[in-house]
């Protein structure tokens, strides 16, 4: 993989990042986003990169692409029209939910609205039951008459979502026939394929989310397909998923909810590769762009995962606030703070920043693209942050005057405060939402902040990765090189993987070895078979696990069984590996009480070349520089006198000590008073906190 010629693709909200790999040496771009046409900015990227590196577009031997568009349409409602079709009685499940609160004692708590409103949600009367025996056989002439109705209202996307279709999938592979036979110009997803697990609340969600967005997907991808041949790039295209792996085009067209997290994928892919290379055991990613800030844990070099998560969480970030989807999955929270998130002022008059955004068009009003309310880079601008004649290594100048204005106008004047403290607050609020949200999943995932690394990227995290530090009381954060193109880099160190899962119960007082070896042996015949249509040359291993829970507990945890051979697996082997892990996340057993398997899992994933590891180095080499800056460092709450350095001056053992701006062309690093940075061997930048 070294030696061919790659390309990663990010479109985010507000830019889109191209990266060339090529000869080991990578080459960047930063374009703004097209978002009525994003091939046009990855066209205009690769255009960029390639005359940067040289090479002719016809070179290109493989893109891996990554993008945002799903989730923005989901979170936006801009998808295809879509109906549902479910088991007679079950019509209401996705509006019902679980009937939980996530917050318990808001009397004004208002539930998200479903995706699919409940006059676009249909029934069929049959019945499978938890076992998968078919209890009523459905009707082909039952679904024949139903699919004259959805022809008739004009439907763009059909979802399908049967009770237990998990287990028995005969009844959803009846209905996904007649579909495609009496309406081909119609896109059809299935919940047995889409996600085929237990839980109908998540199921029949992810299943409406596939198809909602599916449309939209597959025309996208079919258009960068022939736009890019238009262009001479006759190359392979894959797509990054949001389990932190690459699939082939034709998946990620079918099985588009799974390309929802994938930009926010590749960072944690980009965070954990520099974590592997600098021995770093405990890693707080954060990941800001221009849209969105991404926070994710990573422990012994490895992503955190999951097999359900929630987009667009509507109530501080509270689990149960978001739309679920059960499909496997990097854990991590995302929220509307990144450079683009809009400033306003609340009927409280406070503060708010974001989930809204200005995205690329207009943009912040400093862009003078026509924007009229504050930004993050509207702040940042006036703090002295950035600089107006360099931002985006200079294809962008930035409007001082257009900055302090729209701070003025819409945030000043109504708080009786002049432009700089209305910056100073605009700031204060965004970290401190990004604070609180990397808080709340450290808490849900039992860990101490303090104790972490942050590694810092996207092009707005280290202009405010020291601010977070110090609300986190974390020492230390890394900026690597190209941070600012960091989870299009991150596509091109991911492994090509699929996991594939089934929901099948099986107490261990009734264990079944011949069953359990069926199920392992299907699963990882599926899962390879996935990874083998992208035409890898490399090795495929596999990776087993299991969901396991106590007799009556409501939810499942992850156990790993690799150090088992399948073939000779017993129950014995699932019992321990359990309670080992048991013990491990609550610090004792439970006595008493039966185990369950609930899901059982194989992930196909190709190796990974080694990486160079980096040791510490002690920096000896002090930079001075006579270039300086007015810089607003919040701890104090006043300007100081910062030093400019180029980061190319920042070699392997050199150091300065803050206040200071270390610059580049795709993010500027802000070291404040009390800080240091050093330089190390791969070229990355470590900001360290003085101790006092």
């Amino acid at each position: 993989m070294k030696n061919k010629t790659r390309l990663g693709v990010d479109i985010g909200g507000t830019f889109t990042d191209v990266v060339l790999e090529y000869g080991g040496i990578l080459y960047s771009s930063k374009i703004l986003t097209t978002h009525n046409t994003p091939e046009d900015a990855i066209i205009d990227g690769i255009k960029s990169v390639c005359n940067k590196s040289g090479i002719k577009l016809n070179q290109i031997e493989q893109i891996i692409h990554g993008t945002t568009l799903a989730t923005n349409s989901l979170i936006e409602r801009r998808g295809a029209k879509t109906a549902l079709i479910t088991t007679q009685g079950f019509r209401d499940v996705i509006e019902m939910r679980t009937e939980s609160r996530f917050e318990q004692y808001d009397l004004n708590l208002v539930l998200p609205e479903p995706l699919i409103s409940r006059n676009c949600r249909y029934t069929l009367k049959e019945r499978i039951n938890s076992s998968g025996r078919v209890l009523i056989d459905l009707d082909q002439d039952e679904i024949e008459r139903l699919v004259d109705l959805i022809e008739a209202a004009g439907f763009q996307s059909i979802a399908v979502g049967l009770i237990h279709s998990y287990l028995n999938p005969v009844h959803e592979l009846m209905i996904e026939e007649t579909l495609m036979r009496r309406l081909p110009h119609v896109s059809v997803s299935i919940s047995s394929t889409v996600s085929p697990q237990m839980r109908e609340y998540e199921r029949f969600n992810t299943v409406c989310a596939n198809a909602y967005v599916k449309p939209m997907m597959k025309s996208y991808l079919s258009r960068l397909k022939n736009r890019l041949e238009v262009e001479g790039a006759f190359c392979s295209i894959f797509l990054m998923h949001s389990g932190g792996g690459v699939i082939s085009l034709d998946s990620a067209s079918d099985f588009p909810v799974r390309l929802i997290e994938s930009g926010p994928a590749g960072g944690a892919i980009f965070a954990a590769d520099i974590a592997e290379r600098h021995s770093l055991n405990k890693v707080l990613s954060f990941d800001m762009g221009g849209t969105t800030a991404k926070i994710c844990l990573i422990k012994d070099r490895t992503p955190k995962t999951a097999r359900v998560f929630e987009v667009a969480r509507t109530y501080r970030f509270k689990k149960g606030s978001g739309m679920p989807i059960s499909i496997p999955v990097i854990d991590m929270v995302e929220i509307g703070a990144g450079g683009g998130s809009l400033a306003s002022i609340d009927l409280l008059n406070q503060i708010r920043v974001g989930p809204e955004s200005s995205g690329s068009e207009p943009g912040p009003a400093c862009y003078n693209y026509g924007g009229i309310n504050p930004a993050v880079t509207d702040a940042d601008l006036v703090l002295g942050r950035l600089d107006s004649k360099n931002f985006a290594g200079g294809s962008i100048k930035l409007n001082s005057d257009l900055a302090e204005q729209a701070l003025t106008e819409n945030i000043g004047n109504r708080l009786s405060m002049d432009y700089i403290e209305a910056a100073f607050g605009v700031s204060e609020v965004v970290d401190e939402n990004m604070a609180n949200a990397s808080r709340v999943h450290a808490v849900e995932n039992g860990e101490d902040l303090s104790e972490f690394t942050m590694i810092a990227f996207g092009g707005a995290a280290p202009l405010h990765a020291a601010r977070l530090c110090q609300k986190l009381d974390v020492d230390c954060f890394i900026v690597p090189v190209g941070a600012g193109v960091g989870s299009a880099i991150g596509f091109l160190r991911a492994p090509f993987s699929f996991e594939a899962t089934r929901s099948i119960f099986m107490p261990l007082l009734s264990f079944d070895s011949v069953s359990v070896r069926n199920i392992f042996r299907e699963l990882k015949s599926e899962a390879v078979g996935f990874v083998e249509t992208c035409g890898v040359e490399q090795k495929i291993n596999t990776e087993a696990k299991a969901y396991m829970r106590y007799t009556g507990q409501g939810w499942e945890i992850p156990v790993n069984i690799d150090s088992f051979e399948i073939e000779a697996l017993t129950v014995d082997n699932f019992k321990s590996a359990f309670e080992e892990r048991y013990k491990q996340l609550f610090g004792r057993l439970v006595q008493g009480l039966d185990i369950e398997i609930t899901v059982w899992a194989v992930n196909a994933l190709t190796s990974l070349s080694r990486v160079e590891k980096v040791g510490d180095i002690l920096a000896a080499d002090k930079i001075e520089n006579k270039d300086t800056r007015e810089l607003f460092d919040p701890a104090i709450e006043r300007f100081v006198s910062a030093k400019v350095v180029n980061r190319s001056l920042m070699g392997s053992g050199s150091y300065l000590i803050g206040p200071a701006i270390i610059v580049e062309d795709e993010t500027t690093i802000v070291v404040p008073t009390n800080f240091r940075a050093e330089g190390r061997a791969d070229g990355s930048i470590a900001v360290i906190k003085e101790k006092l």
